[in-house]
């Protein structure tokens, strides 16, 4: 924190402008070393905010025309002293600008460390901080809304409340333990029992709404699983409505993961084409057929496609068998080349799952397949101004440890435990709550985790 940062803030590539930051005490000094102002002018805090134009040198040399912004402690992002260049968005023209700064005293930011020092200097809290990373990363609208809803504070609002409500409790117990001549004040339980149970359950519809929050934050996982030649890969195509992944008639063609995001009816999903899977002595497709088989056990859906046109032979029983018991839907493709496959015969491997015919060829089953995978799930009607998501698995473990320790409490009460012991697990229960806003985390560990997911320059 002592020392000043520099990163560039936009994506390396062509584009009309690049954007370098930086920020420390030493932000304005470093940067007026090096910018000369088109008008001669002496920059002050008066200039604080504003867009400047002039030239960015090193010594005589000419590095870039800029604009360049001064902001001045504390009403900035990190309520440090910073600076903000706006170059033309060359590569080569930012790695210069930047190279410039740190060769005159500042330091290249680590990942997240812009946002990272708005935290600690009381800028956000924890769970505003991750929302910033959860904006760069959203994928759709209703993502965007979410992670903005909680930069605004609404994860932070609903925790606030949650924790007064809790020290409430934990003042009922304290008065009776400090206040008492022994210790064993017989405590009035009824109050402590009817709001800790309300606050469980209010805590618990928080929880609940973590799966719904996944799929919002990071898609669906879904692996598209089948025998090699079988129309994988068009499927992949007719999804993305582009020709991403290669086909021919040649069985093997695909033999490493394709992975692609796409975006049906707000719900975002990772789809990932996968080695078709058969016996092989490629070594190359073997591993591919290996890898297919581990994504398939932790993908939230497979789409499994089977040929309808051709009898199920032993590859097809293995890929059933696979698929038992996971959430699936099978496709049955080349509908148009004739069908010899029964879908009772899969149902009665699979149970009940969603069977739909399809045609990769001919787009066929396409609309019914998107339907089905939103169906599946569902994520409701969300109100953004009024609904509180829980989208970071992080918070759901707090929540839950939050939640495990005020069970315990109210169970200690209806069992007669001394209630200096029931403080202990209200007190922790507290303290759980505020690790999700950063109140009550001050492990470096922590941090550095949250903010290693961040981008550099932000």
């Amino acid at each position: 924190m002592n020392h000043t940062i520099a990163a560039i803030s936009t994506s390396i590539g062509e584009a009309g402008i690049g954007i370098v930051r930086m920020s420390g005490k030493d932000a304005i000094d470093i940067a007026k070393k090096v910018f000369i102002p088109a008008r001669d002018k002496k920059i002050d805090i008066n200039d604080n905010k504003r867009l400047i134009y002039g030239h960015i040198y090193d010594g005589d040399e000419l590095i870039d025309e800029v604009l360049i912004a001064f902001m001045y402690a504390p009403y900035t992002y990190t309520r440090e002293d910073m600076v903000e260049i706006y170059t033309h968005g060359s590569i080569v023209s930012v790695k210069k600008v930047l190279e410039l700064l740190l060769n005159n005293g500042a330091e290249i930011a680590d990942k997240g460390e812009f946002t990272k020092r708005a935290f600690l200097n009381g800028r956000l809290d924890l769970s505003q901080a991750e929302a910033v990373i959860d904006i760069i990363k959203s994928k759709t609208e209703t993502s965007y809304k979410q992670s903005l809803t909680q930069l605004e504070g609404g994860l932070k609002n609903k925790i606030s409340q949650f924790r007064q409500r809790m020290m409430n409790l934990l003042m009922l117990v304290e008065v009776a333990i400090n206040f008492s001549e022994d210790g064993q004040e017989e405590l009035d339980t009824s109050d402590l029992l009817v709001e800790g149970k309300k606050l469980k359950e209010d805590i618990y519809e928080l929880i609940n709404s973590a799966n719904k929050g996944k799929i919002i934050r990071d898609g669906i996982n879904t692996i598209i699983l089948g025998k090699p030649n079988v129309g994988k890969s068009s499927l992949l195509n007719n999804l993305l409505r582009e020709n991403r992944a290669i086909v021919t008639d040649v069985p093997g063609t695909t033999r490493d993961m394709i992975e692609e995001f796409i975006n049906i009816d707000e719900v975002a999903i990772r789809i990932v084409d996968t080695a078709g899977i058969r016996n092989t002595d490629d070594i190359v497709e073997k591993i591919g057929v290996e890898k297919s088989l581990e994504l398939s056990r932790d993908a939230d859906l497979i789409i499994a496609i089977f040929d309808i046109s051709k009898e199920l032979d032993e590859e097809d029983y293995k890929i059933l068998d696979i698929i038992k018991d996971k959430k699936v839907i099978v496709l049955l493709n080349k509908v148009d080349l004739g069908s010899v496959v029964a879908e009772e015969e899969i149902k009665n491997r699979l149970g009940d799952v969603e069977i739909i015919e399809s045609s990769m060829n001919h787009e066929i089953g396409i609309k019914e397949l998107e339907k089905a995978i939103v169906d599946l799930f569902y994520i409701g009607d969300i109100s953004i101004d009024n609904d509180i998501i829980i989208t970071n698995t992080r918070h759901e473990n707090l929540l839950r440890q939050a939640v495990n320790s005020l069970e315990n409490v109210l169970n200690d009460v209806e069992l007669g435990i001394p209630i200096d012991c029931i403080e202990v697990d209200l007190r922790n229960a507290w303290m759980k709550l505020g690790e999700i806003t950063g109140e009550s985390t001050t492990q470096e560990s922590v941090l550095d985790k949250i903010f290693s997911e961040f981008c550099i320059g932000k």
